[in-house]
């Protein structure tokens, strides 16, 4: 059991694979829908995340964690989420970012 980890800022400038299969493909799956907004598609509307807005109690972190497993594990089947871990630094609140980084398990049999 391999445990990949996959930050919702890793993900910024990097380019999409368009041809990408198997381990690879799923990875990227994970960082796309962690950096994707719902309301972002007009066909597929709750696609994405819907990150809490100027609250940065643990409370608010407890519920977007819990969002994020859900709709990863409900987006993505082949994935296993085992950790959310949420940072958020002075300059992040400035800017408005929540940092996020899941530690996911992979299914090798469905791939």
């Amino acid at each position: 059991m391999t445990v990949y980890q996959i930050s919702s800022s890793s993900s910024e400038g990097a380019s999409v694979d368009y041809g990408a299969t198997g381990m690879t493909a799923i990875l990227q799956s994970v960082s796309f829908l962690l950096d994707t907004l719902v309301d972002s598609y007009p066909m597929h509307r709750e696609f994405g995340m819907d990150p809490p807005i100027d609250d940065p109690s643990e409370t608010a972190k407890n519920e977007w964690s819990a969002q994020v497993i859900e709709k990863l594990e409900r987006n993505i089947p082949q994935v296993s989420v085992q950790e959310v871990i949420v940072h958020q630094d002075e300059t992040d609140l400035l800017n408005g970012r929540i940092q996020t980084t899941v530690k996911v398990v992979i299914e090798i049999d469905t791939i």
